[in-house]
């Protein structure tokens, strides 16, 4: 009897996932633990492997298309085994049919589909081949075995000539007495990037934010760093970074102003006695928030040895949707880049997140003495709906008492 691959459950709030690829196609051999597909929800990317040895005698989900979990992606059994497949696939087959014979009566481009049917090749690149009327005869494929993925399709669209056919999926500029013709890809918003645009969108429309600014002198603080970096790495196998410091005062601060330590949620304010610290961290398919819960109870060492390990498992696809859930504060750091000021976007329903930019060295008057410090801007963006601005320019300033006398921070 054939096996059912069906969609997993990344979560408890899980609502839909989306095949990103197949790695197999229909009629092809797999073993078990093979990676057969690749999906992602809200947040969460993950491989799926296979669960039993066998041919994939039919995907029934293909890529792109998202589906509650629990569905029946693909099925896996004994070459030509009949299929007996469920009430709900049998609905998404029909969709399917229904979709492949509306596109039938469209004209299509004139390609030479012949050469190219036995071909490794993914459903949306050899769609994007077609539309763009490219030859993929003459496309390297780069993926599994050599087949033709969507990025490979992509390339081959940038490389080619002005003199070829634009694709449908391409719009057309034409300046006045001039025979340039403009091609603008466009993609389609799925999966993570879907998701971040919503919450940025709904944060926006939904809260009242304002954002100050400040700079703190973390001349001591870096001094310290250096001093302890040695000892800390001996002792603890650990390393304190300038952030690591930074989301201990927020920490501490947050202890002393709950009002900044709250949500906005059904028109009543939540403020919370724990801190459940989020972190931004930047992938190369969009922004995640791991979260420390709390943090509060966490010494400086274990919260630096804490946001090491959850970006880690973040940059890694390791992380479980629940733990990118509950924050109560966020932290966003983009002086990697080296951002100064900038403004982030709330978390909601969290009142605030704190925007860390990079380090730099300018000449400071300490009394009547002309020093060379180190100063650290740091954003604030709060909810004014929860709180004002004198509250909330407290709080910031909290932080840059306990940054710019660093020893409190480890008492």
């Amino acid at each position: 009897m054939a096996v059912e691959v069906v969609m997993p459950k990344l979560g408890m709030a899980m609502k839909e996932g989306t095949v990103s690829i197949w790695n197999k196609q229909v009629g092809e051999p797999v073993v078990k633990g093979e990676l057969i597909a690749s999906i992602n929800s809200e947040k969460i990317e993950m491989e799926i492997e296979s669960p039993a040895e066998g041919t994939v005698l039919d995907i029934v989900v293909p890529e792109g298309q998202g589906v509650p979990p629990g569905t029946v992606i693909c099925y896996i059994g004994d070459a030509g085994e009949k299929i007996i497949k469920s009430e709900q696939n049998l609905e998404i087959a029909q969709m399917e049919a229904a979709a492949t014979a509306t596109a039938v009566k469209q004209p299509q481009p004139s390609v030479n589909k012949a050469p190219t049917e036995r071909m490794k090749i993914s459903p949306v690149a050899r769609k994007m081949a077609e539309a763009a009327n490219l030859d993929l005869t003459a496309i390297q494929g780069t993926g599994p075995g050599g087949r033709i993925t969507k990025e490979d399709v992509q390339k081959a669209m940038a490389g080619a000539s002005s003199s070829e056919s634009p694709s449908k999926k391409e719009k057309e500029t034409i300046e006045p007495h001039s025979n340039n013709i403009e091609h603008v890809q466009q993609i389609p918003v799925t999966g993570m990037r879907k998701v971040i645009a919503g919450r940025m969108q709904d944060s926006l429309q939904n809260s009242a934010q304002l954002t100050l600014t400040m700079k703190v002198d973390v001349t001591d603080l870096i001094a310290l760093q250096k001093q302890a970096a040695e000892a800390i790495q001996t002792h603890y196998e650990t390393k304190l970074t300038v952030t690591d410091f930074v989301a201990r005062a927020v920490v501490l601060s947050l202890q002393q102003h709950k009002q900044m330590n709250s949500a906005y949620i059904d028109d009543q304010i939540h403020v919370f006695d724990h801190v459940h610290l989020g972190m931004a961290v930047a992938l190369d398919k969009g922004l995640v928030v791991p979260v420390i819960r709390n943090a509060q109870n966490d010494s400086l060492i274990h919260l630096a040895k804490n946001i090491k390990s959850l970006a880690r498992r973040a940059r890694q696809g390791q992380l479980g949707s629940e733990e990118m859930k509950g924050s109560t504060f966020t932290i966003s750091n983009l002086g990697a880049y080296g951002i100064e000021h900038f403004t982030p976007i709330l978390n909601t329903p969290e009142a605030g997140i704190l925007g860390v930019g990079a380090t730099y060295d300018t000449p400071v008057y300490k009394g009547e003495e002309l020093q060379r410090r180190t100063l650290l801007p740091l954003s604030l963006t709060f909810d004014h709906r929860v709180l004002d601005g004198a509250p909330a320019a407290a709080f910031l300033r909290t932080i840059k008492q306990y940054l710019e006398e660093p020893f409190t921070m480890l008492l």
